[in-house]
Order: C-alpha cells, then structure tokens, then sequence
C-alpha cells in the first residue's frame, strides 16, 4: 500500500468519524433553520417542506424545524424559488451556519421548462454538457432539446425558427432576460430572433409554455426566454476566463467561443466572442446538402454596484454572418450584421413593501442583405437581391413588492419595431433584358407597443394562486407603402387594444404529488409580416404573400393542466393543455396576379373564424443509482381548422426522448446515450400543400472527462446509425419538393478551458 493510499484512508476515516458525530448530536437535538433570500437578507414565509415522514411550512420568519435524520433528504417548495432539495451532508452544513439561502425563481407559477445550460455558481466538473450547447452559433437550434420545441428550417446549418405546440414567428414571444428582443430583416427569416442571441453569458433558457407569462409581453403560445448570468462580485480583484472548441466530422465545423473578465468588490467586467464555419454536410444517404455559413460574435458587458443599493448592468452584442446557404429558398444569405445593446438599472429597498425597482432601456439593428449569385443558375434568368434593415428598441421599468402573504410585480414598457426593404430584379434575358425593378417589401412600416403589467402571487390556504393581466396598446403604420398595396388597402394604419388575463393555481397532495391548473385569454395584433409583407412568397407553400394592415387580433383561450409526482429519487410531470383560438391568422389563395411570372399565385393573410389545438407533454427523470440516472420527455400537438375541418399546417408529428448518463471514476467520467423516436406525421394541410414525413430514429451517444481543474474534454457521435431523415417542418427544396434532409452519422471532439 502506497503512502498516498494510507493518506487518503486515513483522511476518510477521520471524515467518517466527524460525521458519525454529527449525526449523533442531530439525532438528540431538532434542527431548526432559517430559510433566507440573500438578495433582501430577509426569511422567506410559507415554504413548504418534506423531510422524511414530516412535512411543514416555514413561519413568519422563514424558520423550519425537524429531527435529523442521516439517510433523508430535505426538498423544499415555494411559489416564487421554485423546487430544490438538500442532501444529508448539505444540512450539515445548513445548520452549522443556521440558514438556508434561497433567490427568487420569478417564473415558478408557469408551465415552463428549463434548458440548464450554464452554472456559475456549481464547480463541480460533472456538469459538462453546458459547455457543447453554449458553442452552437444558433441558439434557437438548441431549443430542439425540449421535445416541445420543433423547429421551421430552410438552410441546413442556420435559422432554426422555433414551433412550439403549433405556434410560431410573432405567436411565440424570444426575449433576453425578459426584455430585450429583435425582429428578422429577412421577409423569409433568414435571421429570426433566436438565431440573433448570444450565447457566451447566457445561463439558461426558460420554455414558458402557453400565455400565462404576461409580465414580458404577449407570447399567444408560449414565451421563450434566454436568462443571462447574474454578475459574480468578488471581495479581491481578479481575472477569469474560458476558451472553448469543438469540431464535427460532418460538415467540417468550427465552432469557437471565448470570454475574458475583471471582477473585484464593486464591478465585474469583460468581453466576450465566437467564431464558427461549415461546409456542406452529407446526409445518411451519403448525399451532399448545401450548408456552408460563417458565424461570429463580438461584444462587451459591464456589472457595475455604483451604491450599495444600486447596480448598473451595460451590454454590448455584435453579431454578423456571412454566405449562409439556403437551398429551400430562392436566395441565399450573403450578410448579416447585427448590433444589439442594453443597460439596466436595478435600485435595492429595505424596511417595506418594495424590494426591488428594475428599469431598463435596449436597441437591436439589423442589417440584411439575400440575394441570388451564389447560385449556380442554368440559365441565369435573373439576379436578384434584398437587402433590408429591422430595428427594435424599447424601455420597460418595473417594481416587486413583498407583502405579507403574497409578492406583486407590476409595470409598463414600450417596444417599437420598424422594418424597409427592397427587392431588386435584374432581368436578363428575353425582351425585358437589362429592365432593373424594385419591388417595396416591407414598406418602411413599423409597430409600437406599449403595455402595462401586473403580476400577483399569493396562498389561499395550501394553495397558491397567480393572476397576470396586460394590456397593449398596438399601432400600426406603413410610412411608404407601394402603390399595388393602396390599391388592396387604403388605410395602411391601425390602432388595436390587446387586453390578457391568466390566473393559475397550484398546490401539494400530500407528500409527493402536486397539481396546477392555469387558465388564460390573450390577444395578438399581426406582425410587420402578416400586416406589410407586399407580395413575397414567405410562407409554406410557393405562393406570394400579401399583408393586411387591417387584420383582426388573434384570441387564444387556453386551459394548462400540469400533474407532478416527485420522491427522492424520481420525478414526473404530465401537462396537458387545450387552446380554443378565435380569428386565428392564416392565408387564404386569392385571384391576385403575382409579381414573379414564376410563382403560382398569391395569397393574402386573412383570419380563420376558428381553430383548435391540443396536446401533452411528460418529462419522467429517475435516479437508478447514485452513478446512473435515466430520463424520458415526450410531445405530442394536435390542431384542426375548425372553419373549413381540416388539419393545421405546421404542427410537429408525436416526439419521444429518452437518455440514460452515468457518472464514474470518482464523478469524474460522464457517458450518456440518447434515443429519439420521431413519428410518422400523416395531418397535414392540403390546402398548403403540406406534405407526409416518414418517422425516424436516431442515437447519439457521448463522453466527458475533466483534465486537472480547468481543462474538460468531451466527444461522441450524432446519428450513430447513419438514417437518412428530415423533420417535418423543414422546407421542401425546389419546384419538385425534395425533402431537406439532417446530417448523417456525425463525430465530434470538444475541448474547454476555464480559469480561475
């Protein structure tokens, strides 16, 4: 037996004995904590906890109380810091310092998933896998993994558009850190929101399923929401970074991301960036499928405490891609150079009701620019180009209150969204040759909203009760509308009022299970698309589009139904929900002559009397034993056209997970093997020219290891099997539809470096 050997049995022999200790003085005398939030330095009331055979709530002071027990773990809920447990040795140490430290979870009330995809405050190396999802230069691609989220693609590598339950674009409400958003240059979303985020600070993604979130906007389906990191104040200056590189077989990508900062008492600085390449990808068949595109981001961020009750958060993004292919597309992406900034001022309050006032102010700008020379043309009839420019800005300030027996957030913001455009046709050939025309796509039209918000959360007894309501003010206008559009619409102005309301309830029956029912009706006005677009194809079928400045809101009233069970070692929520939609936005084909002599006619945005969507989803997690864990998620949407009874396009086919990860060596290694089983979608619009897709199955399988402290690696394959498969809501390409298909089996290397 080696020395270190010895050293390392004695060291856990002297552990074993001090815990052996403790747990013998814990037995004779009860625990008691407090529960704190250390943001407000106050105890939190009304915790609801289950420890062993006991079960509580935490008084007026956020105190608990139970007799210890060594193999029993302590799992606490609150409406507003969520769910979360202890371990034995983790209330060990509780009670050594007497306090339990909980922040606020503001979206606990909601159907909401969340994609966990950084930790900064958890060192241990076993979680790895945030590492991959931050290099992905699209996170709206990352958003797939939730079986909840499908995706609308037209290129093989860029613009994931996320569908959710059947909702998509304007439907679904993308934001960063619950304000900041940006709208697509793009009339085709060469370049939607999502695809505009930064990753490198970003620390989760909320999935906030149906229109219950109201405090951030009107999601008519859902709200998306990418929350970045909280800023990491150390009493000492010091520097801290992270280089990350991964590399996939096929398609020969790139993917680089890197962040360097300054932190001390009272700032924590730094700039951030990520470079990433690829080229055409084969699929399963050993087909080649256009891909290539160049991704990056550049930017600056600033946590500055310029009080003790004050702190001021500065953010600066540039993003740009270039020669992106999309071959279910007409055109290409050629540029794409976005800059988005924010700042946020947050004022702390003690000694009342106010805890917090949060104000915020933040721009994004878009510049775009499609066209079609790229394209190897035979004959080249024609070149054709669009540059556009979308710009986003907006303000928003709001309070939180801390009552006695509930929180309340309320506010108002306002959003201006603007977009112009042109498409430009160079004919060249037959007897308009060298004939140059111009066609106004977006008008120079623009959008405002202005919005007031509140948001209350209280117990009625052991239940607890959300109520949200909003109220927008829409105005719409096109400031150059384009002469073939007065003609259809005259009045190119509009003024609606969009009034939500979404009250939920939730609460424990008995020790493991929990219910939640949350009701709501929400109204949308039409995007910039559905109001201004002026004759482009951007939809599903071939057809030109027309806006209708006049449309009619969208009204969505929906019922979430949310079953959970949870024991130490097994979790499982079942949602079920059931939206009935009232003057539903669609398109409808009209005798209108098109402005390409190619494209087969026109359709104009109109509303469909009613609709219908249901649907589940379950997401199970077991832990078999203390190295290996399983999990399951499952989807399923189902929406009809109530108007003419037939199906909905767009709605993604049944979508099943499961994954089993384990971690060995000391928690060292983690290997995990994952199956999705995707279903054959047979509803499919007619009326769209929506097309069967076969199901599929893919496995994809993966290993980490921490080298040292600061150095992960991690590898695995994509499609291990090689199947040749396309979603359902990927474009078809070209004139005879040719399915788009995914990468074939796939390789890939990762390595991240992080200091301190």
């Amino acid at each position: 037996m080696n020395i270190l050997s010895k050293i390392n049995r004695l060291l856990l022999f002297s552990f074993l004995i001090l815990f052996s200790t403790a747990f013998g003085t814990l037995a004779q005398e009860p625990i008691r904590i407090q529960i704190i939030d250390p943001d407000q330095s106050l105890g939190i009331p009304g915790v609801s906890f289950r420890y062993a055979d006991v079960q509580g709530i935490s008084d007026s002071d956020g105190f608990i109380q139970f007799q210890f027990n060594s193999e029993a773990r302590l799992f606490l809920r609150h409406i507003s810091y969520g769910n979360w447990e202890l371990s034995p040795e983790e209330i060990l140490r509780a009670n050594q310092n007497g306090v339990i430290e909980r922040s606020e979870n503001v979206f606990q009330l909601s159907p909401v998933s969340v994609i966990s995809l950084k930790m900064t405050e958890e060192k241990d190396k076993k979680i790895v896998l945030s590492d991959q999802e931050r290099l992905h230069h699209d996170a709206g691609a990352i958003l797939s993994l939730n079986p909840a989220v499908a995706g609308i693609q037209k290129g093989g590598s860029f613009a994931f558009d996320p569908v959710m339950r059947g909702f998509k674009y304007d439907q679904l409400n993308i934001v960063i850190n619950g304000m900041q958003s940006g709208n697509a240059a793009c009339p085709n979303r060469m370049d939607p929101p999502t695809s505009q985020v930064a990753l490198n600070r970003i620390k989760e993604v909320e999935i906030l399923k149906g229109p219950h979130a109201l405090r951030y906007g009107i999601g008519l389906g859902g709200t998306i929401n990418y929350i970045q990191e909280s800023p990491d104040f150390s009493a000492e200056a010091a520097v801290y970074g992270r280089l990350s590189s991964l590399y996939e077989s096929n398609g020969n990508v790139s993917r680089n991301e890197g962040r360097l900062g300054l932190q001390g008492r009272n700032y924590d600085v730094g700039i951030l960036g990520s470079w990433a390449k690829g080229t055409d990808y084969k699929d399963g068949d050993g087909n080649l499928v256009p891909s290539d595109f160049t991704r990056g981001t550049v930017g600056v961020y600033g946590d500055l405490k310029i009080s003790p009750k004050d702190l001021l958060q500065i953010s600066i993004n540039r993003n740009f891609a270039r020669d992106v292919d999309f071959p279910s597309l007409n055109m290409d992406l050629r540029t794409d150079d976005t800059w988005m900034g924010s700042v946020k001022h947050i004022r702390t309050f003690k000694g009342g009701p106010l805890t917090t006032w949060t104000s915020s102010a933040y721009f994004t700008q878009v510049d775009h620019l499609m066209d079609n020379l790229l394209r190897d043309l035979d004959p080249r009839m024609l070149n054709a180009s669009t540059p556009a420019i979308t710009e986003n800005w907006g303000i928003r300030t709001e309070g939180a209150w801390n009552f006695k027996s509930g929180k309340l957030y309320a506010g108002l913001d306002h959003k201006l969204e603007a977009a112009e455009g042109s498409r430009i046709r160079e004919i060249l050939m037959g007897p308009m040759q060298g004939s140059i025309f111009y066609d106004n796509l977006w008008q120079n039209s623009q959008i405002s909203k202005t919005g007031v918000f509140a948001n209350y959360t209280f117990p009625i007894g052991q239940t607890i009760l959300t109520t949200s309501g909003r109220l927008d003010l829409n105005q719409a206008i096109a400031n150059d509308p384009a002469e073939e559009f007065l003609l259809l619409h005259p009045d190119s102005k509009n003024t609606q009022l969009n009034p939500g309301l979404s009250i939920g309830a939730q609460r424990s029956v008995g020790s493991a299970f929990n219910v939640g029912l949350w009701v709501a009706a929400v109204q949308r006005s039409g995007s910039l698309l559905e109001r201004f677009i002026n004759y482009l194809p951007v939809g599903l079928d071939p057809f030109e589009l027309v806006g209708n400045p006049q449309i009619k809101p969208e009204t969505n009233y929906e019922m979430d139904l949310v079953l959970g069970y949870e024991t130490e070692t097994l979790a499982l929520e079942a949602t079920f929900f059931s939206s009935y939609l009232r003057d539903y936005i669609s398109s409808v084909k009209t005798d209108l002559k098109p402005r390409l002599p190619s494209s087969p006619g026109v359709r104009q945005y109109v509303n469909i009397e009613d609709a219908f969507k249901t649907g589940l989803e379950l997401a199970f997690k077991q832990r078999i034993s203390r190295s290996i864990q399983h999990s399951i998620q499952l989807a399923y949407t189902y929406g009809k056209d109530l108007s003419i009874d037939a199906a909905l396009p767009e709605i993604a086919p049944f979508d099943f997970r499961y994954r089993i990860q384990g971690q060995f060596v000391e928690d060292r290694l983690q290997a995990g093997l994952s199956l999705r089983q995707v279903a054959t979608q047979n509803r499919i619009s007619e009326v769209f020219g929506e097309q069967k897709t076969p199901g599929f199955t893919l496995i994809d399988a993966d290993v980490s290891y921490p080298i040292g402290e600061v150095l992960i690696l991690k590898t695995g394959v994509q499609n291990l099997l090689d199947e040749a498969y396309y979603e359902h809501l990927s474009r078809p390409i070209g004139a005879d539809k040719s399915p788009l298909f995914s990468p074939g089996r796939n390789f890939f290397l990762m390595i991240s470096y992080k200091f301190p």
